[in-house]
């Protein structure tokens, strides 16, 4: 970790979409409370959430990233692969339907989730990919 800015920007932005989904507008509220939503009732609870979300994906990313570079580069396209997906899905799902009603913000933060898991998936593999060969 020898430059700090890629985790401050996710600490921001973790905390961004934390507020973000806690804050529906009215019919939103209604369907969160509807859906029993529970996770995103209040600030703390959703930003628990996006930083649980966060960790894991950090953490994995880390542990692929033991594997080598092969293998931790083919894992990590893989991953990258679904988090582009779900983003895209979230896009659709949230640009239409009734979850169009829920609000801007609310719509914008769970895009957001899955945006933040392309970012750190894609740094992940730019790090395996910059990773120098060890010599033996």
């Amino acid at each position: 970790m020898r430059n700090p800015f890629f985790y401050v920007l996710l600490l921001i932005l973790a905390v961004l979409d934390g507020w973000l989904l806690a804050h529906p507008n009215l019919i939103g509220r209604a369907g969160v409370f509807f859906f029993d939503y529970d996770y995103v009732e209040t600030f703390p609870k959703a930003l628990a959430m996006v930083a649980v979300v966060l960790t894991v994906a950090l953490f994995v990313t880390w542990l692929v990233r033991q594997l080598g570079r092969v293998v931790g580069s083919i894992l990590l396209i893989v991953l990258l692969a679904v988090a582009g997906y779900w983003l895209f899905d979230s896009f659709l799902l949230y640009s239409s339907g009734v979850y169009k009603l829920m609000g801007a913000g609310f719509r914008a933060g769970a895009i957001l989730l899955p945006g933040l898991l392309v970012l750190v998936f894609g740094k992940g593999v730019s790090d395996v990919l910059q990773k120098k060969r060890a010599r033996r």
